[in-house]
């Protein structure tokens, strides 16, 4: 079955049909990581935009049960140039097709993804249509001209968790498969999910946390009346500046309580702060970002996944920049001077890798510790 991705500026690609029969818009962006398919796929963060692959095969090691971030696939569309039909693993339970399939996520392969990839790059992400349905290329061109921008909308809403509940899995090994913590947590952890990833709750609970995850718009003050010793804000989709109820509950738990951003919770502690964020060329996708740790020669190789990022030059004199992108010297980490909150762009729980960064979740309970013992 033909398939065609079109943009809003008028390139179109030719492919074949991957995964479900139908048509979706979204904002089309890359992702240079060679594995980690199936978490890009069920990663949240993904929500309203249709993803490319750059690494060229697709698929070769399979679908399987244990290697998801959330509850499902939350991506509008997703490209390959080749999805692989006989995947080769022990682990493998069923194709990348069947899975798409499976989760009604359209897709396409085939196209020149190098092309397409140079596209972005030099034109910047924009939205795009993609239908094995409509075959008719002036007339998608159309549709993706009117297709909404992620830009001022709330996909927030789309991916967090409806009620409260307890996170209690640790990280995977290959004896045990996730375990469960041997050992009473030390710390009460209350998470805000903007669209979390599940690797991010095992970190903390092998951290030595009693996790819980609440919705994006929990009240703070429901949140202080769990006591928590930290709270953590989460990674997600989109736009950060729409998510103003987010801000403001950020606002009211500052200097109450230490807190810890990754990615989208990166962005909406800066907004809380007083600062501004702006939407990147192309934004930062892959498992090959350096970063570099304050003024010396620390450089870690991280994971990343963003289209916007925090206006150093907005941010006041008690907000530290920590972190700097080592590409395009992009803020990719801030520390308060006053108060307890410290926050990152990029993912540290990234699995798989790298995993230079998991240092970041013994600093949030460093932080907790000694905020509990009456420092600052």
């Amino acid at each position: 079955m033909k398939a065609i991705l079109a943009l809003a500026d008028g390139r179109v690609f030719h492919g074949r049909a991957l995964g479900a029969s139908g048509e979706v818009s979204g904002e089309v962006v890359f992702n240079t990581s060679m594995t980690g398919y199936q978490e890009i796929l069920t990663d949240p963060s993904y929500a309203g935009e249709i993803v490319t692959m750059t690494y060229p095969l697709i698929g070769n090691y399979g679908i399987n049960p244990e290697d998801v971030e959330s509850r499902q696939p939350f991506l509008r569309g997703f490209v390959t140039k080749e999805a692989c039909d006989l995947p080769s693993n022990w682990r493998s339970e069923m194709s990348l097709d069947a899975y798409l399939k499976e989760h009604q996520i359209v897709g396409i392969q085939g196209i020149d993804t190098r092309a397409l990839v140079r596209h972005i790059r030099d034109n910047g992400a924009q939205t795009g249509v993609l239908s094995s349905v409509d075959l008719d290329p002036t007339s998608l061109v159309e549709k993706a001209r009117k297709a909404p921008s992620i830009v001022g909308h709330d996909l927030v809403k789309e991916v967090t968790c409806k009620e409260p509940y307890l996170w209690e899995e640790g990280l995977w090994d290959l004896a045990d498969g996730y375990r469960k913590p041997t050992e009473a947590p030390r710390f009460n952890v209350v998470a805000y999910d903007f669209g979390i990833k599940r690797n991010i709750l095992r970190n903390l609970i092998d951290a030595g946390c009693s996790v819980t995850v609440v919705p994006a718009d929990y009240p703070a003050e429901k949140v202080l009346e769990m006591a928590p010793d930290g709270v953590f804000l989460s990674n997600g989709p989109g736009d950060p500046e729409p998510i103003v109820y987010a801000q403001e509950n950020i606002r009211q738990l500052l200097g109450k309580v230490p807190l810890f951003g990754i990615c989208l919770g990166h962005q909406l502690l800066c907004l809380a702060l007083g600062g501004k964020t702006y939407k990147l060329k192309f934004g930062h996708r892959g498992g090959n970002q350096p970063v570099r740790r304050g003024e010396g020669h620390n450089v870690e190789i991280t994971s990343q996944n963003h289209g916007f990022a925090v206006d150093a030059a907005s941010l006041d004199t008690t907000a530290l920049v920590s972190h700097i992108n080592l590409n395009d010297n992009t803020v990719e980490g801030l520390e308060h001077l006053v108060k307890p909150a410290f926050s990152v762009q990029y993912h540290p729980e990234a699995s798989p890798g790298p995993h230079d960064a998991r240092y970041l979740f013994g600093r949030f309970i460093e932080l907790m510790e000694t905020h509990k013992s009456g420092g600052n």
